[in-house]
C-alpha cells in the first residue's frame, strides 16, 4: 500500500501490512485464507504469511481448525475499550441499559463517534422472544443514522465539522451541509431524535445524547423500537421514549455531567 503526503516520511512495512490484513478481514466475515488475502491486497503469499502467523501468535487473529481461514479476534475490541474513554462510558451505561431493556421490552445500543462513522460499543437485548438489535462493533452512518445525527447535533462546531469531513473523506462524497444543519437544529430543539428506520420495516429509532463531565456529548443511546403487528409490545413508543430519556440522564450523571442551571 503506497502512502503519500507528509505522513509518508517514515515507513514501517510490516505494520502497514498488519493493518491491511485487519481492514481486509472486516470485509470477509467468514474469514480468509492467506492466499485470498494476498490476492485481494495485491501482495504475494510470502509477504503476508509471516505477518499473519505473528498476528495469530499475539492473539489478534484466529485460524479455523477446519478451514484454515483467519478471522479477527475480540482482542482489538478489548484494547479499544481499555485504551479509550469507551470503557468508562460502557461501564456507566450498561446497568441503565439492562434496566431499560427490561422496562421498555426493547433492545438498545450505545454509539460513539469513530472517525467518520459511528460505532456500537455496547448493546442490551430485550428479554423476550422478539427483538431487534445491532451487533457490538457495528459501524453506522454517522451522518444519516438517528444515533449519528444526535451525536452531530450536540457536538460543538469544531468537533462536528471534523466528524463530517472524516465521513466525506472515507466515502469520497460531499455532504449537504444545509440539509445537515436543518436536521441538527431540529434535534437540538427537541433534545432527541425519533424517526422511522430508513433500513428496517416496523422499526422506529429513538436516540438521546449522553454527556460527560465537560458537558460535551460522548455517546448516543438508542432504542430501535420494534412495533409488533398485534400490538403486543410491552410499552407504547411514547413510554419507551420517556424511559430512554430518563436512562440517558442517569448515565450522564454517572459520568459527572452537570446541566447548566441557567
Amino acid at each position: 500500500m503506497k502512502r503519500t503526503g507528509a505522513k509518508a516520511t517514515y515507513a514501517a512495512p510490516a505494520i502497514e501490512k498488519a493493518f491491511e490484513v485487519l481492514e481486509l478481514l472486516v470485509r470477509w466475515p467468514e474469514g480468509a485464507l492467506v492466499s485470498e488475502m494476498a490476492a485481494d491486497l495485491g501482495r504475494s503469499v510470502g509477504e503476508l504469511f509471516r505477518i499473519v502467523v505473528v498476528m495469530e501468535q499475539l492473539g489478534y487473529l484466529k485460524k479455523s481448525q477446519t478451514t484454515d481461514r483467519y478471522t479477527v479476534t475480540y482482542k482489538l475490541l478489548d484494547l479499544a475499550f481499555r485504551a479509550t474513554p469507551s470503557q468508562d462510558i460502557v461501564r456507566a451505561a450498561l446497568p441503565e441499559m439492562q434496566v431499560l431493556a427490561i422496562e421498555a421490552g426493547q433492545s438498545c445500543h450505545l454509539v460513539v463517534p469513530n472517525g467518520g462513522s459511528g460505532m456500537v460499543v455496547a448493546r442490551e437485548e430485550q428479554p423476550g422472544t422478539r427483538g431487534f438489535a445491532l451487533k457490538v462493533g457495528a459501524r453506522i452512518d454517522i451522518v444519516r443514522s438517528c444515533s449519528g445525527q444526535v451525536i452531530l447535533a450536540f457536538s460543538n462546531d469544531q468537533r462536528g465539522e471534523q466528524i463530517v469531513r472524516a465521513a466525506e473523506s472515507e466515502r469520497g462524497i460531499a455532504i449537504d451541509r444545509a440539509w445537515l444543519a436543518e436536521r441538527k437544529s431540529a434535534i437540538r430543539a427537541a433534545g432527541f431524535d425519533l424517526r422511522k428506520s430508513p433500513i428496517t420495516h416496523g422499526v422506529t429509532d429513538i436516540s438521546f445524547p449522553i454527556f460527560g463531565f465537560d458537558r460535551e456529548i460522548v455517546a448516543a443511546l438508542t432504542i430501535p423500537f420494534l412495533e409488533l403487528i398485534d400490538g403486543s409490545q410491552k410499552v407504547h413508543i411514547d413510554a419507551a421514549r420517556d424511559l430512554l430519556r430518563a436512562a440517558t440522564a442517569r448515565v450522564s450523571d454517572r459520568l459527572g455531567y452537570q446541566p447548566d442551571a441557567g
